[in-house]
């Protein structure tokens, strides 16, 4: 069966404004938590249906993979920026977040990164909690970079410094350049992730 109606119109305004609030709740409280390295907390914050890969599902995947993948940096801080919620049912949203991070990353020394989360949530009894955490980077940088832009690609999670693949990968990034015949070159806002590791590969 199908409908005219939004998904969304399901839900009352109120329901909307209390599940916004929630859910925005998830990407602070993740922040927080990885800042002071409370892994109780992150795993609190996952679905029973998240995957870790090898580290198993649920809370407890959680917790064996922010054990392993925090110890691997000293101090961190985390500042949330914009953050978009669209419903896909009274209980399944979507979201994007932005993310200003500094890190003391022990391989690649204090930096910064400009990171995009791509969520997935799930609302169990009565809480909302994450089903998937899609961290894409924009750009990572040390401290003593004068012009982070100039960087090759980070090919991350491979790197924590250099390019990342947002925006240059994105379909309406590309279309935007593409329409304005900008050329393609180091530093130029039209280059993608693809073809600096590509020129790169070839130099």
């Amino acid at each position: 069966m199908t409908t005219d109606q939004p998904v969304e119109d399901s839900m009352s305004d109120i329901d909307r404004v209390v599940a916004r609030d929630q859910i925005r709740q998830l990407a602070y409280r993740y922040a927080d938590a990885v800042d002071r390295r409370d892994i109780a907390q992150i795993a609190g914050l996952y679905s029973s249906a998240a995957r870790f890969g090898s580290h198993g599902t649920g809370p407890d995947g959680a917790r064996r993979f922010f054990d392993a993948a925090l110890s691997t940096i000293g101090v961190a801080f985390l500042l949330v920026g914009n953050h978009i919620i669209d419903f896909d049912g009274p209980s399944t949203a979507r979201g994007v977040v932005s993310c200003h991070a500094h890190i003391d990353d022990h391989h690649e020394g204090f930096i910064q990164q400009l990171i995009r989360y791509e969520d997935t949530y799930v609302r169990e009894q009565r809480t909302w909690l994450f089903v998937r955490r899609r961290h894409l980077l924009w750009l990572g940088w040390r401290h003593a970079d004068d012009e982070p832009l100039s960087q090759g690609p980070a090919n991350w999670p491979e790197n924590q410094v250099g390019l990342g693949s947002v925006p240059y990968d994105d379909p309406s990034w590309r279309r935007y350049w593409d329409d304005h015949q900008v050329e393609h070159r180091p530093g130029n806002p039209a280059r993608s992730r693809t073809e600096s590791k590509t020129e790169e590969n070839s130099s």
